[in-house]
């Protein structure tokens, strides 16, 4: 049996477990919970394929370019994270990070094609996306205080979904609630005060 009959029959084995095939409650518990076990087994695979796919993708980009930086690979989560360190890369960054969003959108297509399934993985150059998490972590909880002490909601700039998603997350900790609006490529994060 090669690796593509082995992931194809995982892939089926998932598929019938979201689709709720899975054994009628007191079937064997303890049956289900190794099923569950090799599934996240599967799945982590899955994402370091991905990962692997996706590093030698860049690796190829920098080698055109005519660009340094070493890559690092990792697995946060549901998704893959590649990241390009050690090197000053700010032309692969781009303003606002506009140019590593297309890498990172190009980056997804190639995995894609050699898997095809919609990857999930984030790309980061620099150390860009961990500063911009952390200060858009700030920013969510200071508009959450901010919308707390005067009660009124408040509508954000347009964000990428990443920076939505961390701006969601921080305003959740501070114990308001947001919600975006709009559509792409002017979606806003709008956060209201608790109820």
């Amino acid at each position: 049996m090669s690796q593509q009959d082995v992931e194809v029959t995982d892939a089926e084995e998932t598929f019938g477990a979201a689709e709720g095939d899975g054994a009628a409650e007191g079937d064997g518990a303890a049956e289900g919970d190794q099923d569950s076990g090799a599934a996240e087994g599967d799945q982590l695979s899955d994402l370091e394929l991905e990962g692997d796919i996706a590093a030698d993708y860049v690796e190829g980009l920098l080698d055109i370019a005519d660009l340094g930086g070493d890559i690092d690979m990792d697995v946060e989560g549901d998704r893959a994270i590649v990241s390009v360190v050690g090197a000053t890369l700010d032309e692969l960054v781009g303003n606002d990070g506009a140019v590593l969003e297309a890498l990172q959108e190009l980056t997804r297509l190639a995995v894609h094609r050699q898997t095809g399934t919609r990857a999930r993985l984030m790309l980061d150059i620099g150390g860009y996306r961990a500063r911009r998490r952390a200060e858009l972590a700030d920013y969510g909880r200071t508009v959450a205080e901010d919308v707390a002490r005067t009660g009124e909601p408040k509508t954000l700039a347009a964000m990428s979904p990443f920076e939505r998603k961390v701006v969601h997350d921080a305003v959740a900790e501070a114990g308001q609630r947001s919600e975006s609006e709009g559509e792409e490529p002017n979606r806003r994060v709008v956060v209201y005060p608790a109820r």
